[in-house]
């Protein structure tokens, strides 16, 4: 590991980060910081919870701290755009904490809320913003926001962008940034589409790379349940006696399932809530901020909306549905075992999703553990092979996308 001191940050940063109780960088900072400082376009494949945010948050700080500017109204010098207004709200919240020295202005700005409070701060002048792309091409096309002297381009969770229908809208911003700019990509995954969208955006980039794309964290503790579908809610209950899960992030795959478990955790007893695409955007806020300060012990979330999801002390992620994309499930056990500690990753499968877990073991490259040792297991779930993927939900798959509103509409993902 990479010592902080010796990464030649500004002296308001180091103690920043000492203030943090951080002493030596993770390899996606310690391989990322260095070419930033040195003003180098970078492409960096990393999952969450490596800390990448603060990979580009503390030389973005350290370029502002040391070419001191005035900020000018509605014309930042730095852009950072994500996905989600979840992940672009802990973005912020990164560097403020980084910052807290540093005399710079941050703004961020995102669909589902009042745009005027957005508008005031953007008039008033800011160093850094913060934007998810639906919102911020909104406020380009009314003239709040011009983005000719943006410098530094960040562009984080590309491949969820993708997911998200969000290129076309990253391509119209990239073409408004000035040509003489800093450019930074950061992907968990890299399909051939956003290494072409990496191509046209970034300079002679350097390339970090700290895991492959599609591998678990070895920290991370897998197990398997096979449990009859009917019998999840049980077994769930069961497994939350367990005072060792003390803060959990459960999956599912609708949103009606998500806000069907929570209430069912909450009849049993267990502070739990849901966030998802539906919910106003101040009732996923306060969720997420029960769910940081402990007052939540369990958080029931959708794939889109837990992508921004970042906090440390999660214990145990549980799979009470799983996936239909491999690649999800590797993002969703990466929401525990952060920041070096370790975590325990349960996944419920029930006969319809035997298939599904065949698919997850191949991406993943080994056969999760199955747990036995539960009130609810199914002995004809774990012999079935699972190697048919003509399994009665997967055939249902096509109609569900066309019903589900968190696939199908896709304009109110650009309100994110």
């Amino acid at each position: 590991m990479t010592d902080f001191a010796g990464l030649n940050l500004a002296k308001p940063l180091l103690r920043a980060i000492e203030a943090e109780g951080y002493t030596e960088a993770t390899p996606i900072q310690a391989q990322s910081i260095p070419a930033l400082l040195e003003g180098r376009d970078l492409l960096g494949v990393a999952q969450t919870g490596t800390g990448k945010t603060a990979s580009f948050a503390l030389p973005l700080l350290n370029k502002l701290s040391t070419n001191a500017c005035k900020a000018v109204s509605r014309r930042p010098k730095a852009l950072i755009l994500a996905p989600t207004r979840e992940l672009a709200c802990q973005i912020a919240e990164s560097l403020q904490v980084y910052g807290r020295d540093v005399p710079v202005r941050t703004a961020v700005v995102y669909g589902g809320m009042s745009i005027r409070p957005q508008i005031q701060t953007l008039l008033r002048g800011v160093h850094i913003l913060i934007a998810t792309p639906g919102r911020l091409i909104d406020l380009m096309k009314q003239g709040h926001v011009q983005l000719g002297d943006v410098d530094t381009f960040i562009l984080d969770e590309a491949d969820r962008m993708l997911d998200m229908g969000f290129i076309p809208d990253v391509k119209r911003v990239a073409a408004a940034v000035s040509k003489k700019r800093q450019t930074v990509l950061f992907s968990a995954t890299m399909p051939k589409s956003i290494q072409g969208l990496a191509d046209g955006l970034l300079n002679n980039p350097v390339r970090v790379e700290v895991a492959p794309a599609a591998t678990t964290a070895e920290r991370i503790e897998q197990q398997v349940l096979f449990v009859p579908k009917d019998k999840k809610r049980a077994l769930m209950d069961n497994l939350l006696k367990d005072k060792s899960i003390e803060r959990v992030l459960i999956f599912t795959r609708t949103k009606r399932s998500a806000d069907r478990v929570a209430k069912f955790l909450h009849q049993s007893g267990v502070e739990a809530d849901a966030i998802h695409g539906n919910k106003a955007q101040n009732a996923r806020q306060k969720a997420l901020k029960g769910f940081k300060s402990g007052r939540i012990r369990a958080l029931v979330a959708t794939d889109i909306a837990a992508r921004g999801i970042d906090v440390d002390g999660v214990t145990h992620v549980i799979n009470f549905e799983l996936p239909d994309d491999p690649d999800s499930y590797v993002h969703r056990i990466g929401r525990t075992a952060r920041a070096g500690a370790a975590g325990i990753a349960i996944s419920f499968c029930d006969m319809e999703q035997r298939g599904n877990l065949r698919d997850i073991e191949k991406t993943i490259r080994q056969s999760v553990p199955v747990r036995e040792d539960h009130p609810f297991h199914s002995q004809e779930i774990a012999n079935d092979p699972g190697k048919t993927k003509s399994s009665p939900q997967r055939k249902k798959r096509p109609q569900q996308r066309r019903r589900s509103p968190q696939r199908g509409k896709r304009p109110t993902g650009k309100a994110a």
